[in-house]
């Protein structure tokens, strides 16, 4: 049985619902927003995503991580290869994309049951395209596979629908969309620009989380909203949260070399963010102007460096 007070279904290819055990309002859920680990690469950081996913399994937390688990960029007919960029564990591997699957596997199975979803990234959508096999599928197979545990894959885009009902009947939601990201970040602006665009294309998320950029950060975005219901009609005010989720792996190094030296680009943090999901006690005033209060189950963000 998953010591995890949640458990996953799949509404649909990338519609993901976690039901959140609820036994008073005071409970609380984590959740550890991952992506771009590029756990392949020699210089992802594998002792730092350890105590992360340790982290993990000691707050029960789930882990959602956005794509880009995998850099795959060695294959034979791959033009991007370099012998200085793959690891030991699969240099001499004749099946390398195989080789791939099953140290990822080997390494991640042990935290299968605090996975909620993988989702798919550029490096698995281009093995997908020029190699025809799909990398996060197959991971998530073997995972399955090895450890007794049901482990999702997502899409490059998709979305988490959290549900909770407390003892007394009360019932509460949070949505979170995931977009494993595009194009680049610019120097000076960390990819915040994109944060409206963002918010208007997706109006119906409570937290919208993307990687890509290997930028970590949290912004709360305040927007005007219109509620109806059986009290009557009002203007209210609400927070949509975005997020970037970093990377695990140091391209910097000691900026001697390589495609991320050349393009100027300086040292980037390594981590993730931490999503804690808690019932929060609100106030406000009924169209009668009568105070009122009531919970909102909420997210609150902390760096995972």
């Amino acid at each position: 049985m998953s010591n995890v007070p949640f458990q996953v279904r799949a509404a649909s290819r990338n519609i993901h619902l976690v039901d959140l055990t609820c036994t008073s309002r005071t409970d609380e859920w984590w959740f550890l927003l991952s992506g771009d680990r590029h756990h392949d690469n020699p210089h992802a950081d594998h002792e730092l995503e350890l105590t992360h996913l340790d982290e993990a399994v000691r707050r029960r937390a789930g882990i959602i991580d956005v794509g880009d688990l995998f850099c795959a960029m060695e294959g034979k007919f791959d033009p991007r290869r370099n012998k200085a960029g793959i690891r030991e564990e699969h240099a001499l591997a004749a099946d390398y994309l195989d080789s791939l699957v099953r140290h990822a596997s080997d390494f991640y199975s042990p935290y299968s049951a605090n996975m909620v979803v993988i989702g798919r990234g550029n490096h698995e959508s281009a093995i997908l395209k020029n190699c025809e096999t799909d990398l996060t599928e197959r991971l998530c197979e073997r995972m399955s596979h090895q450890s007794g545990h049901k482990v999702n894959p997502g899409g490059y885009g998709g979305w988490v629908r959290f549900l909770t009902e407390t003892p007394s009947g009360e019932r509460y939601t949070l949505s979170l969309k995931y977009f494993h990201g595009s194009g680049g970040a610019a120097l000076m602006s960390f990819d915040t620009l994109k944060v409206r665009r963002s918010a208007a294309v997706m109006p119906d998320a409570d937290v919208i989380v993307q990687g890509h950029v290997h930028k970590q950060w949290f912004m709360p975005l305040s927007r005007e909203r219109l509620v109806c219901d059986k009290q009557g009609c009002r203007v209210v005010s609400d927070i949509q949260y975005h997020v970037r989720t970093g990377t695990y792996k140091d391209e910097f190094g000691d900026g001697h070399s390589g495609w991320h030296i050349e393009q100027g680009r300086g040292p980037e943090v390594q981590g993730a963010v931490w999503m804690r999901l808690y019932l929060a006690k609100k106030s406000g005033r009924t169209i009668a102007g009568e105070a009122k209060t009531y919970y909102q189950l909420m997210p609150e963000f902390h760096l995972a460096h």
